[in-house]
């Protein structure tokens, strides 16, 4: 049986040809555009900065001997250098990520010089939200620190408490109508009502540079808490100034307990070590 022929018209196949070009063509340029709504973020929008630091340096390994004696006075007077050597090296803390955390700690314990510990840690935040920053994160996380310290409202110091209270003494003499008016002095020549420079106001003033308080030349941000426990056996003194620098968080924690009830862990001592080993710890994180 002899199969039936068909004639190829060319004016079909152009035809043919053209529509095939029109679909591939609106497949490839219009189909992105079909999908997008108006108002929907793009897929190619920004995300939020990740942090400047990516790992953290190795904790123990950071204060040197000088600072170590200065804060630990009772290791450099252990009797076997094996001891002394291991003392200086501190123990590492137990952390589930060192890309995460790291921490170090150190302890001496003299009968007659009282105990004393120090320890650091070292947190990298990371914000898991692309909207969020690593360092607003962070800043976050600090903010919550500050919060848990229970920071008591600035203090004034002794010489604006004395400013403040000449200010005030300037005052009611202005408002007052005439010196005559004013009560007689005493037989002392005090007037009446005065209780000597000993019981002045600004004598029971604490010292605002001592207080727990923020801190504005450490890192980002900073604050310095310090806790004074006791008495027991000795006072118990403890230190603590902790800092961010962009996306880290550093706590360096330093406590002194005196041998006897009558001796106080002295507090500018004690607060000036424990910054100065912070200040050094600021230029130690790597980009």
């Amino acid at each position: 049986m002899q199969r039936k022929s068909y004639a190829f018209v060319p004016g079909v196949a152009v035809l043919l040809a053209a529509v095939l070009a029109g679909c591939t063509s609106g497949s490839d340029s219009d189909g992105a555009a079909d999908d997008s709504k108006p108002g929907e973020p793009s897929a190619t929008a920004s995300t939020a900065e990740p942090g400047k630091y990516r790992t953290l340096p190795e904790p123990c390994g950071q204060p040197d001997q000088g600072t170590l004696d200065e804060m630990l006075p009772g290791i450099k007077k252990l009797p076997d250098a094996e001891q002394r050597e291991k003392a200086y090296e501190g123990v590492a803390t137990v952390t589930y990520d060192t890309d995460r955390r790291v921490g170090c700690r150190w302890k001496d314990d003299s009968a007659r010089g009282g105990t004393h510990r120090l320890s650091l840690d070292f947190e990298r935040v990371v914000s898991y939200d692309t909207a969020v920053s690593d360092d607003d994160r962070a800043a976050a996380v600090f903010a919550s620190k500050v919060d848990a310290a229970h920071l008591p409202e600035p203090v004034a110091s002794e010489a604006s408490a004395s400013a403040k209270a000449s200010e005030t003494a300037s005052e009611s003499e202005a408002a007052s109508p005439s010196a005559s008016d004013e009560p007689s002095g005493d037989a002392s020549g005090s007037p009446s009502g005065s209780t000597g420079a000993d019981n002045s106001p600004s004598a029971s003033v604490t010292p605002g540079n001592l207080q727990p308080r923020l801190l504005d030349d450490l890192g980002d941000e900073a604050f310095v808490d310090d806790v004074l426990a006791g008495p027991t056996t000795g006072r118990h003194r403890t230190v603590t100034v902790a800092f961010r620098t962009s996306n880290v968080l550093v706590t360096v924690q330093y406590e002194v307990q005196s041998a006897t009830a009558a001796k106080v862990p002295d507090s500018k001592e004690m607060q000036d070590t424990a910054r100065n080993l912070a200040g050094n710890l600021v230029g130690k994180f790597g980009d």
